[in-house]
């Protein structure tokens, strides 16, 4: 994975951040729910390129 991915996953919980704050400004569970989705998928995604990064590192020792 590279940089653009992770940009991306930074920008789809940066999008998710806002998509739940508005879902809390307007009591609107739905749009909060599915910002918190949006958040925790880019989290994972970020935690997989993790891995793979200390794996790559690792070999390349």
């Amino acid at each position: 994975m590279g940089l653009g991915d992770k940009i991306g996953n930074k920008a789809q919980e940066a999008t998710g951040k806002a998509k739940e704050a508005a879902g809390k400004l307007t009591d609107n569970e739905r749009l909060q729910a599915e910002g918190h989705a949006d958040q925790a998928a880019a989290k994972a995604k970020q935690a997989g390129e993790n891995v793979k990064d200390a794996v790559k590192d690792a070999f390349d020792k």
